[in-house]
């Protein structure tokens, strides 16, 4: 359908030039009510036959592969013989009573030579622009196309890693719990089974309304209160209206599984404190834990938080600021993204 289109304009465009062209050079001579020379439509084919040979073979085969010198010699010499053909091979005729005696005016009859060079010229140099725009436009938009293929298969891929880390460090929370004989165990495991539904049927899409992002991190939350033994500096705050929103899958929550990885201390209390502030033109997220002194950051430790940097930079270019501070003792991130004008 997009090809049919895009013909459909060119064969636009290619009558428009032609009507701007040529409805120029008859107008003055319609509107004097004076006879058309008889050489109009014999240059006229020349200049068709010039025109499309240029832009379906010259500027393809020689132009548009840096053969310039081979371009511009072929060019000169096809528009030399044009013009020398048209003022020798052809004499332009009148009816004998059309001036009634006297000498047709200058337009017409021979042509100079440089005016007939001109007149064969410029089309000529109209269809070598128009074929090199053609050409750079198919080319910029193959660009964008591939670079967003690139961008969709390296956010995809992220997501691979992004997924079983998750479900990884879920797996060990219910394990946790069954050790434990914990009651709460059953309710871990529908309260996983809501989650893998959402990062099933919602993770592989572009956006997702932003209320499912808070239901799903709201969720992952309640999972992490089963396993901890103190609960109590667990705190959620969300403030602002998420109503229309949209934000890709999955944005948030390795900022806020880090914080629960890393945010118990020795005696078994865990500090999280997660703050979400909705605004008309940005989304602010910070996620401050206290560093727990008995994990240390092992090789894999990271993994989560550089994807998301990643995808970040992928989605949101120059559009979001990333900030973390580490002083020791308090682990904190800031994000805020500038909201792009999209909704669902």
């Amino acid at each position: 359908m997009k090809s049919i289109i895009k013909n459909r304009v060119q064969i636009v465009v290619h009558i428009s030039i032609w009507i701007l062209l040529y409805g120029l050079t008859f107008y003055p001579i319609l509107n004097n009510e004076r006879p058309i020379p008889s050489d109009v439509f014999p240059k006229l084919l020349v200049i068709l036959v010039l025109f499309y040979f240029n832009y379906f073979y010259l500027v393809p085969v020689y132009l548009l592969r840096k053969s310039v010198f081979i371009y511009l010699m072929v060019s000169l010499g096809l528009l030399i013989i044009s013009v020398v053909a048209l003022n020798h091979f052809y004499e332009p005729k009148f009816p004998e009573n059309c001036f009634l005696g006297r000498k047709p005016p200058r337009d017409f009859g021979y042509i100079p030579i440089y005016r007939s060079f001109v007149s064969l010229g410029i089309p000529y140099v109209i269809s070598a622009i128009l074929k090199m725009y053609v050409e750079w436009k198919r080319n910029e938009n193959l660009r964008l196309s591939v670079e967003k293929e690139n961008i969709k298969s390296e956010l995809q891929f992220l997501k691979a890693q992004l997924n079983p880390h998750f479900l990884f460090n879920t797996l060990n929370t219910i394990y946790a719990l069954s050790v434990k004989k914990s009651p709460d165990t059953s309710e871990a495991i529908v309260d996983l089974s809501e989650l893998m539904r959402y990062m099933i049927y919602e993770a592989d899409k572009d956006l997702v309304p932003l209320n499912k992002e808070i239901d799903y991190i709201k969720s992952y939350i309640q999972l992490q209160r089963l396993r901890l033994s103190d609960s109590e500096n667990v705190c959620l705050k969300i403030t602002g209206e998420d109503r229309g929103r949209a934000v890709p899958p999955l944005l948030f929550i390795s900022f806020i599984e880090n914080a629960f990885k890393y945010g118990t201390d020795y005696k078994g209390k865990t500090y999280v404190k997660i703050t979400l502030t909705i605004t008309d033109t940005s989304v602010f997220l910070n996620v401050k834990n206290k560093i727990g002194i008995f994990r240390e950051p092992t090789k894999n430790s990271g993994i989560g938080l550089e994807n998301i940097r990643n995808q970040l930079e992928l989605i949101y270019p120059g559009l979001h600021n990333l900030e973390v501070d580490n002083d020791g003792k308090d682990y904190e991130v800031s994000l805020t993204i500038y909201q792009k004008q999209s909704s669902l």
